[in-house]
């Protein structure tokens, strides 16, 4: 072998462990930082700036908000019995202002500096507002604490056209003896209901008001009893066993 090509393989033979180490060397970083992610990663999460949480107050750029719910004549002297009761969750836990306004006869809600949630003043009229269609303070309290409950109200004459004495019974039909119907439609579909004249409100999630309306638009229509106690008993037994 001549001398040029000899120092040309030996110059090969240099290069080719020099290769490999670059070679583990990369793998060796990619093992460590994946595309280099880890890193700039790592450097974003370093620069995000945070924030407190804005109050109701900042949220509305420093308006005050207001509400006002009437209250019907028939519930002054259970809203005068229970007013401590009822105005309670509204200051302690939404951080509301109340007053009842006996000139206008509304009850009336105001946010302040220290309300925090920004949809306390809209929870607080809901409540106000189920305490006025007849609802106990201990159903109504629920709307401040669930998210998934609501109220719906429909009239005996939008589900039939009835008059005189044939709106009595159709009322008393939905009623029972002593109210019975209606807590056994209660019990078994999970709702509160309240019946105040021709005005019918149901208390409660969107599936069970369903199946507590369709129970009391088959009374309204003439379906007996009975045949309305075996349907809600199955309608219990399958509540209960999506429960369990």
């Amino acid at each position: 072998m001549s001398p040029p090509a000899a120092a040309a393989a030996a110059a090969v033979k240099r290069k080719a462990p020099s290769a490999g180490a670059e070679e583990d060397a990369t793998m060796k970083d990619a093992a460590t930082t994946p595309t280099g992610r880890k890193d700039a990663t790592t450097r974003d999460d370093a620069t995000i700036p945070t924030f407190a949480a804005l109050s109701a107050e900042e949220m509305s750029d420093g308006r005050v908000e207001y509400r006002k719910v009437r209250i019907p004549a028939h519930r002054y002297t259970p809203l005068r019995k229970t007013w401590e009761k009822l105005i309670a969750p509204l200051t302690q836990q939404l951080k509301l202002q109340v007053r009842f306004n006996p000139r206008t006869r509304c009850v009336e809600l105001k946010t302040c500096p220290s309300t925090i949630d920004a949809g306390a003043i809209q929870k607080g009229a809901d409540y106000v507002a189920a305490f006025a269609m007849g609802f106990e303070v201990q159903d109504a309290v629920a709307l401040l604490r669930l998210d998934d409950l609501f109220v719906d109200s429909f009239e005996v004459k939008d589900v039939k056209t009835l008059q005189g004495d044939h709106l009595s019974r159709a009322i008393g039909r939905v009623a029972g003896a002593d109210g019975k119907t209606r807590f056994a439609i209660e019990n078994a579909t999970r709702t509160r209901v309240v019946i105040a004249n021709q005005h019918i409100h149901i208390l409660g999630s969107t599936t069970n008001i369903k199946l507590a309306r369709d129970a009391i638009c088959d009374l309204i229509m003439g379906a007996p009893p009975g045949k309305v106690y075996n349907r809600m008993r199955t309608v219990a037994k399958r509540l209960t066993a999506a429960r369990s």
